[in-house]
């Protein structure tokens, strides 16, 4: 048995935006390749790990719209925790499907975020979080609500995640970093930084993203957009924060996979859903 985390990796879920690739009622060149990787269901990972105890793990980062169709693939059988970014629809609609890994575990599973974007989904879920008031006592999710302060760490089953603040135009969304608490690697994957729907990094950010093994950003298409970064500009931050591996998520259908990572930085990729990392 070990006595550090080990075998981690993270998969990504999804890589698009919120509506998806293909969008609906769309021709254009990325909606109806036969690229794989130009099929993005909404963006979310499972990050997977055995804990110092020798059990394997399964964190959610958000819960997708399209978590069932998600999880069917990777053959996702339980969910140990549950890492939401905020409370916009294609970041946490996907809630109640987790209901189906309560039966599997017998257990609920614990949901952390920051108390606005608590309060706004269990808003959203309220049959769920008051399952009470509910007129019929049906089969919802058992979820354990934990408020989390940005900067404040939290650990689990070996790990250690921190909460930082990101810019999501005038939003402030949640970005996690997660560290093996004994310092170790878990694989070559840790320390990981996810980040997804930013626009902007605030100065008190930057402590958060050094030393990164891994980076998972935000970039959403060319042209300029008010609420999250363009390709130049995610490529911009990516190299002043100069991870190991920077992997970019969250993509519109302007962009096509195989026109634009080859001309990529060393050093950074685009993802596609199913990717594990470390690759």
């Amino acid at each position: 048995m070990s006595e550090r985390v080990t075998a981690a990796r993270l998969e990504l879920l999804g890589t698009g935006t919120s509506s998806g690739v293909p969008v609906i009622a769309c021709d254009c060149a990325t909606c109806v390749s036969d690229d794989p990787r130009d099929r993005r269901l909404r963006t979310s990972a499972a990050l997977r790990f055995t804990d110092p105890q020798g059990q394997e793990r399964i964190w959610l980062i958000d819960v997708s719209p399209d978590h069932r169709e998600q999880a069917l693939r990777s053959k996702i059988a339980r969910c140990d925790a549950i890492l939401i970014t905020h409370a916009h629809m294609d970041h946490i609609a996907g809630l109640d499907e987790v209901r189906r890994y309560n039966v599997l575990m017998r257990a609920p599973i614990e949901v952390f975020t920051d108390a606005q974007t608590m309060t706004d989904v269990e808003r959203v879920f309220r049959y769920i979080f008051r399952r009470h008031t509910n007129a019929n006592d049906s089969f919802v999710a058992d979820l354990i609500p934990h408020r989390v302060i940005p900067g404040v760490a939290v650990e689990r089953h070996g790990l250690r995640m921190r909460p930082f603040t990101m810019l999501h135009g005038r939003l402030p969304v949640l970005a996690w970093r997660i560290e093996a608490v004994d310092g170790g690697d878990g694989g070559g994957l840790l320390p990981l930084a996810y980040c997804t729907d930013v626009s902007a990094v605030p100065p008190e950010a930057f402590q958060w993203l050094g030393g990164l093994q891994t980076l998972v950003l935000d970039m959403l298409r060319f042209r300029a957009h008010p609420t999250h970064f363009t390709v130049d500009e995610a490529v911009s931050i990516a190299g002043q924060l100069a991870a190991k591996r920077t992997v970019f998520v969250h993509m519109t259908h302007d962009i096509r996979h195989a026109e634009l990572d080859p001309r990529l930085p060393m050093g950074m990729a685009l993802g596609f859903d199913g990717l594990q990392l470390p690759a």
